[in-house]
């Protein structure tokens, strides 16, 4: 009888051990498993339990909290949410998140380890903290500016501080509320499926997300290419190119919209945009060299965040002299976004170093807002040194040559200097499409000693003729009323 009790007894006391042993391996081993699972509602009631951080602008939140009285408690709200769509995104308890709410969930959630009172203390509690909140480096009036100046037609704005990187406004048109999707109901169901079918794709970021062909705004990378590499010794000097001029290898001649670009000098072709001289030097330049060029600007790099991926812009390279000539003009496979344009713009005026570009200023905890700890602060860093500061200064020329005699007119700003560069750019088979209007700029004022801003302005739907000028008709006005509210 003793040893019966003595053998049940044992036998009970390894049940106990493997179920310690089980209960371990389920809460320390396997507790993300379980906490991930899709099945597991407990996470999403607690994510959305409490209000969501918010997003700021120059110290004021265009984000909120609604308390929805729902098993998942607190829906996304956003203030002014078309005209920041572009920089937020959504934050949906059906969809997921985008852009900023995307990249910089697990502040806006509070389950950052940084906005713990101690290290490892979410690890250990597997709690999560108030969500902190995250300033950008917009600036309101920039934003307005360039919403405003695109007046609801297929096109994006990027803004940028040359002098540090900070992103000053990034808008898409058309744009959408992002409040629409934040729910779990029939009607956040029914807007995005609209937003989905829509043909205009109003959720797409054009300012970040989507690539055209620059045309002739990429002039100023070729132009870069020529001078750094001593192709061009300087912007006076003839170029040595007919016009029209033949594509090597082909029969196809191309030609000019303006006139005088015979034989004409570097900044002479760059005021009037002569296609074929820059056809030209890039292919004096060679595939090589241009590609190198383009790559110091920022083209074909596939890691670029502010915090939320930005599209990779592309130069080829591996390709035929004919083709090396039509993308040093923008053409060919030659695509680039428009913040990526933007930085081309911005690497100019200051002295040919390009500083990354970033979007979000500070997190803090949540606090107060008016005495919020400081989590993270965004320094400026180099990102390339895109071209010499002696072919930057006479870029620099160049571009204040094309605002003030050249196809940039409309771009000019009493009281600052300006440079600038238009472009048009085909697309389409045969070229049929409507060519898209860019223009690119910068500003500084008369008594100021760094750049205010950089701009680039994409127009899809202009109502653009196939001249060069037609970026300086469409583009310009809106990348001058946009570099008027940053400098004021």
């Amino acid at each position: 009888m003793i040893r019966c009790v003595r053998h049940t007894a044992v036998f009970c006391l390894l049940l106990l051990v493997a179920l310690l042993l089980n209960a371990s391996r389920i809460q320390v081993f396997s507790a993300d498993d379980y906490e991930r699972n899709p099945a597991n509602r407990r996470l999403a009631t607690t994510r959305y339990g409490q209000p969501r951080g918010d997003i700021l602008v120059e110290g004021r939140p265009v984000t909120g909290s609604r308390d929805s009285g729902e098993p998942l408690r607190y829906e996304r709200t956003y203030t002014d949410g078309p005209l920041y769509a572009p920089v937020t995104g959504y934050a949906s308890q059906t969809y997921g998140t985008s852009l900023t709410e995307s990249a910089e969930d697990d502040v806006l959630s509070g389950t950052d380890a940084r906005l713990a009172p101690l290290p490892l203390w979410n690890d250990l509690t597997r709690g999560q903290q108030p969500g902190g909140h995250v300033h950008t480096t917009i600036k309101a009036a920039v934003q307005r500016a360039a919403y405003k100046g695109l007046d609801g037609r297929r096109g994006a704005v990027a803004a940028i501080e040359p002098a540090t990187g900070r992103i000053l406004a990034l808008a898409s048109s058309p744009s959408y509320d992002p409040g629409m999707l934040s729910g779990t109901g029939a009607a956040a169901s029914r807007a995005w499926a609209a937003l989905n079918r829509s043909a205009s794709r109003p959720m797409l970021n054009r300012a970040l997300q989507e690539t055209y062909p620059p045309g002739s705004t990429f002039k100023v990378v070729t132009a870069a290419a020529a001078l750094d590499s001593g192709t061009v010794l300087s912007t006076d000097t003839a170029t040595d190119t007919p016009d029209p001029y033949t594509l090597p290898n082909t029969s196809t001649r191309l030609t000019n919209a303006a006139d005088g670009c015979e034989d004409a000098e570097l900044l002479y072709a760059f005021e009037v945009s002569c296609n074929t001289v820059f056809a030209h030097l890039g292919v004096d330049v060679g595939l090589r060299r241009m590609a190198e060029a383009a790559e110091s600007f920022g083209f074909n790099d596939d890691g670029l965040r502010i915090p939320s991926p930005v599209a990779r812009s592309n130069f080829d390279t591996s390709m035929d002299p004919s083709q090396v000539a039509l993308s040093s003009i923008g053409q060919f496979d030659t695509r680039a976004t428009p913040l990526q344009m933007a930085m081309v713009a911005a690497a100019v005026p200051n002295g040919g170093l390009l500083q990354r570009p970033y979007l979000v200023g500070k997190v803090t905890r949540a606090s107060s807002r008016s005495g919020d700890a400081t989590v993270a602060v965004t320094q400026p860093q180099p990102y390339r040194q895109a071209m010499s500061p002696s072919t930057a200064m006479q870029l620099k020329e160049m571009m204040v040559a094309a605002v003030e005699h050249g196809t940039g007119g409309r771009a000019a700003i009493d009281g600052a200097e300006v440079g600038g560069k238009s472009g048009t750019a085909q697309h389409g088979v045969g070229n049929s499409g409507t060519p898209y209007a860019w223009f690119i700029s910068w500003a500084r004022a008369k008594d100021a000693a760094d750049p205010a801003v950089a701009v680039a302005v994409v127009i899809e739907d202009a109502a653009a003729n196939r001249a060069d000028i037609s970026g300086g008709g469409s583009a310009a006005p809106i990348a001058r009323d946009v570099m008027k509210a940053a400098l004021g």
